[in-house]
């Protein structure tokens, strides 16, 4: 299998042999991947069922956390799933991986389209899925929202949206979303939304929508053809606790859970115990939200962006991502991740990647540093 190399790996390469300036801190802007303390609530339920350690995790999922999936779901979409429309995962990062090569093995020659940019792991399961590959490519020119001919939509098998969007930080609305439902099923491929960044957003007036919502404001209340994904690890700044869930068409899950039981990618009980705690409060969410929307904040205030509506990420454009990255990494000493390593096809070409996921004096301090380079 011919698998691309990580951006991550790309970035240690395209920064080898650079002397950053030591006058300043290392500030790693790469990543989304939050650096504030997992909650103590979550922490200490963790720690009082390691006892549970003894006990096999059920390749399905304990109830307890099911019933504190499905009780999220329904707390924040006000869509109400029974039992066998859900299932908790290792993450999303596995799943994402697996459910393409589970629904695309029965297939000749499987298509499979994503949204480009994109997480890299949608490319590594079609490759693993020897899928042909459609390109939905996200530009400033269509507001980063996802489109595709019914040309194209017929030849797919599968379609992976991601909205909230990572890397844009873009959204597509309920009623955008359920045109994307009503092509799923009037050509029959299998809609999946990556909703990781769903929890992370900046005014309750214009929360981020989920494809459940917009299956049912389809006239799709069965959730047929339709899939979404989400995860703990961004709205609870606890990527350690692997906990996510795939959800949707009850009938492609249950094929879906016999795959599950031969990979063997269940969660400890321990961190189900934590997990469920987590899934089934907000208010800790909420007081991360606080932090990121003042993030924003001081990036409107020192770069003059506009601040999105979801996500932590600013997609910042710049005239050469490359010679950006390694000019500002020299002067600097911060990393970004430059567009391009996130896209194919030129798409992400002239933008960066910068993740705003430190407190708010860190936030003001790098943001000031980063405001003096492109100033300079």
């Amino acid at each position: 299998m011919n698998f691309e190399k990580y951006p991550f790996e790309k970035l240690n390469e395209l920064l080898e042999g650079i002397t950053p300036n030591e006058k300043y801190e290392l500030s790693a802007l790469t990543i989304g991947e939050p650096k504030f303390q997992t909650p103590d609530f979550i922490q200490s339920e963790l720690k009082e069922n390691t006892s549970l350690l003894q006990k096999y995790p059920a390749s399905a999922g304990e109830n307890y956390l099911k019933e504190a999936m499905v009780n999220f779901v329904k707390n924040r979409f006000n869509v109400s799933l029974e039992l066998n429309q859900i299932i908790p995962t290792f993450g999303t990062r596995e799943v994402l991986f697996n459910f393409p090569q589970y629904v695309l093995f029965d297939k000749k020659n499987p298509i499979i389209a994503f949204t480009n940019p994109f997480y890299q792991i949608y490319e590594g399961a079609a490759i693993a899925s020897r899928a042909e590959v459609i390109h939905i490519d996200l530009t400033k020119e269509n507001d980063f929202k996802a489109s595709l001919s019914d040309e194209e939509l017929k030849k797919c098998d599968l379609v992976i949206l991601n909205y909230p969007n990572n890397p844009t930080s873009a959204e597509m609305t309920k009623e955008e979303l359920a045109l994307w439902v009503k092509k799923a099923l009037e050509f029959d491929f299998i809609l999946v939304n990556d909703e990781c960044y769903s929890e992370i957003y900046f005014d309750e007036a214009t929360k981020p929508a989920s494809l459940l919502e917009a299956s049912i404001e389809a006239g799709n209340s069965e959730f047929k053809n339709v899939i979404v994904m989400n995860s703990i690890s961004k709205r609870s700044s606890a990527p350690g606790l692997r906990s996510g869930f795939i959800a949707g068409d009850k009938e492609i899950l249950e094929g879906y859970m016999k795959y599950r039981t031969y990979i063997g990618c269940a969660a400890p009980v321990p961190l189900q115990k934590a997990a469920a705690v987590a899934w089934n409060d907000d208010n800790h969410v909420e007081e991360f939200r606080k932090i990121y929307r003042k993030n924003f904040q001081i990036a409107q205030e020192i770069l003059g962006i506009t601040p999105p509506k979801a996500t932590f990420y600013i997609w910042l454009e710049v005239e050469d991502e490359l010679e950006f990255t390694k000019e500002l990494f020299k002067e600097k000493h911060i990393k970004v991740l430059p567009g391009s390593f996130l896209g194919r096809n030129g798409i992400g070409k002239g933008y960066v990647r910068i993740a705003l996921v430190e407190n708010e004096t860190k936030t003001r301090e790098v943001l000031q540093r980063l405001k003096d380079f492109i100033d300079g």
